[in-house]
């Protein structure tokens, strides 16, 4: 899969539903034959934008999780995203070691060539510490769970 998220603009509602429809869903659809993918996405306000729920709802019907979405999204659950339990924090070790990057440049570059060190088999794994969070979720009905 090809990375997104070096623009030179903020990314307010439209320009995250451009990149929706131009970039991540055709590479979602290209492993999804058979309309099984949930999309998860957080309460940030561009997330929230009327014609991103619904594209949601038209593209990802009762599959998306999110603000207003048909599975909502529980609130300060960052144990629940792997992008906040996993992603961010090994991209954040390998990106912010001595010498720091020097400029935008090189600070692209390193956050590009630590997202390439994901491997299918840590994937695999956090998909199943995923799973595992949502079991715990579903059978204390939400509860707050000590680490």
């Amino acid at each position: 899969m090809k990375m997104f998220f070096f623009m030179e603009t903020t990314i307010a509602g439209i320009v995250y539903l451009d990149m929706l429809q131009e970039f991540l869903i055709p590479q979602l659809d290209e492993d999804d034959q058979e309309g099984r993918i949930h999309f998860q996405q957080d309460s940030a306000p561009r997330h929230y934008l009327g014609e991103v729920r619904e594209y949601f709802n038209a593209r990802f019907p009762g599959r998306w999780i999110g603000r207003a979405a048909p599975i909502a999204w529980p609130p300060r659950s960052p144990d629940l995203t792997p992008l906040d339990f996993f992603l961010w924090g090994f991209v954040k070790v390998r990106v912010f070691v001595p010498p720091l990057p020097a400029n935008v440049v090189e600070l692209r570059t390193r956050i590009t060539a630590s997202v390439a060190e994901v491997t299918p088999e840590m994937l695999r794994s956090v998909w199943q510490e995923t799973d595992y969070r949502w079991d715990v979720c579903r059978i204390t009905n939400g509860s707050h769970i000590e680490p």
